[in-house]
């Protein structure tokens, strides 16, 4: 039997609830300045395909503000995204709210990162293998360039850490995570606030 899953979740609940207990302090800050400068809601919650493909909310802290064009329009994301918001993506602060998808069992601390709905019809056989396992809040392919790297890039080192997970990879991938943020790498492409649409 494998116990690779258990052991998964045993390890994501524990780590999980015990940083939650720490970090609530600065959880609260956030949502306040988020609250002040953003306005409300001060979580942004759009739905993600998980596991299997089976549909949830992924919750983060908002980082732009709701600003239209004269047609009613939501103006792009690098006209939108505020200062706070910048810092909040650049620390990965923004992600903190996604600790309640790993506790709901929806997400996982590691795993690939949860993209838009509509991009499953996008891929390809290999590429939707990403979906076999938990979506993560960090994972392989975050470690090896975030948003800087290609789709293409990205799906390999995704579709690699399915093949290759184990719980000494994950705290390896936390490990480095933790690294990368520090230094600020990888957070967005030329051009665009986060990453370009993956068309296919």
């Amino acid at each position: 039997m494998d116990t690779r899953p258990f052991t998964k979740r045993a390890f994501d609940l524990i780590v999980t609830s015990v940083g939650l207990i720490i970090i609530s302090p600065i959880v609260i800050i956030i949502a306040l300045f988020c609250g002040y400068f953003h306005g409300f809601p001060i979580l942004f919650k759009q739905k993600r395909p998980g596991k299997d493909n089976r549909p949830f909310y992924l919750y983060k802290f908002r980082s732009m503000q709701f600003l239209y064009d004269e047609n009613g329009k939501l103006l792009p994301d690098e006209q939108r995204i505020t200062k706070l918001g910048s810092f909040l993506r650049s620390t990965s602060l923004d992600e903190l709210p996604s600790l309640l998808n790993v506790i709901k069992g929806e997400m996982s601390l590691v795993g690939p990162r949860p993209l838009l709905m509509q991009y499953l019809e996008r891929y390809s056989s290999e590429q939707a293998r990403r979906q076999q396992v938990l979506p993560g809040i960090t994972g392989w392919s975050q470690i090896h360039g975030r948003n800087t790297i290609s789709w293409e890039e990205k799906f390999r080192y995704d579709v690699w850490y399915v093949d290759h997970c184990s719980l000494g990879l994950d705290i390896k991938i936390l490990l480095l995570t933790i690294w990368k943020v520090l230094k600020r790498e990888g957070i967005s492409q030329d051009g665009h606030a986060t990453m370009e649409e993956f068309m296919g």
